[in-house]
């Protein structure tokens, strides 16, 4: 059984504001960011990182709270945060420019950088994104909220529960959650610090940036699921491209990683072929 709570071979690691963050980089070309959802890892990216990396140098970091990177000392979890910690990240790395592609909490951290960093980012793809005040909160994140269950939920995370949560996640007609997958998941969870991050996170009071969407310059492409609520990016981001999945889920990048690292891949190409001025 792989121990995903281990560095893997090829696992790299660099200091950002005190945070020891863990990411994976494969392949050459332009520079193509993949942020994961919370409660997930960068390993969500992995058949799809593979495909990508023919094309383009695909970066992938643990966000803070998540994976191998684990808790931040002090415990700031709103997305502007997490948006300045990516920024830093890349600058610690030398990548000055760089495309960013993000699924659900991933997308919301994505199209804040956009916001707050727009002479970086070359492209901007969002997954099943977050970041609307009316957006369904999933029952995971609502249990921590609870003022009984909390406590309890910084000890304990049962694999049971972590299972009901990834199929919850997925396509009715996915067959993606395995053993293997809910080992990873609930391995992960119980690192050292990273229950109580997940808690602190879903207790933290996100700003609200939404009324400042229409601003985002950035060529954008918006990627969803019939299924899931789809926001209103498409809407409100000028000139963005909208692709439908029929039948996946809210881990679209998971489900079906061909059909996204395509529309991404096509995409960035495109985009990058118009002259700019």
């Amino acid at each position: 059984m792989s121990t995903w709570s281990e560095p893997q071979p090829d696992s790299r690691f660099v200091v950002v504001g005190g945070l020891r963050i863990h990411y994976k980089r494969a392949g050459g070309g332009p520079a193509l960011v993949l942020l994961h959802g919370s409660a997930s890892s960068l390993q969500h990216f992995d058949r799809a990182a593979d495909l990508l990396s023919e094309s383009f140098d695909v970066i992938r970091p643990d966000l803070p709270g998540f994976g191998l990177t684990g808790p931040r000392a002090d415990r700031d979890y709103r997305i502007p945060a997490y948006a300045a910690t990516v920024a830093d990240f890349l600058e610690a790395l030398s990548v000055p420019r760089y495309a960013v592609a993000g699924n659900s909490l991933g997308g919301n951290i994505a199209w804040n950088l956009a916001l707050d960093h727009p002479e970086r980012l070359t492209g901007l793809v969002l997954v099943n994104a977050t970041g609307y005040p009316e957006k369904e909160i999933p029952a995971g994140m609502r249990l921590t909220r609870n003022p009984l269950l909390r406590p309890l939920l910084r000890r304990v995370m049962p694999r049971g529960a972590i299972e009901r949560n990834l199929r919850s996640n997925v396509g009715s007609r996915s067959t993606i959650v395995d053993d293997a997958m809910v080992d990873r998941a609930h391995q992960l969870m119980n690192r050292p610090g990273n229950r109580s991050a997940f808690v602190d996170f879903c207790n933290t009071d996100q700003p609200d940036r939404s009324a400042q969407i229409p601003r985002i310059a950035v060529p954008t492409l918006v990627l969803r699921s019939a299924g899931i609520d789809g926001q209103h990016f498409t809407r409100d981001i000028p000139g963005a491209t909208e692709l439908v999945h029929l039948h996946g889920g809210h881990l679209l990048p998971e489900e079906e990683p061909q059909w996204v690292s395509d529309a991404i891949a096509e995409f960035l190409r495109s985009s990058t072929d118009t002259p700019t001025h």
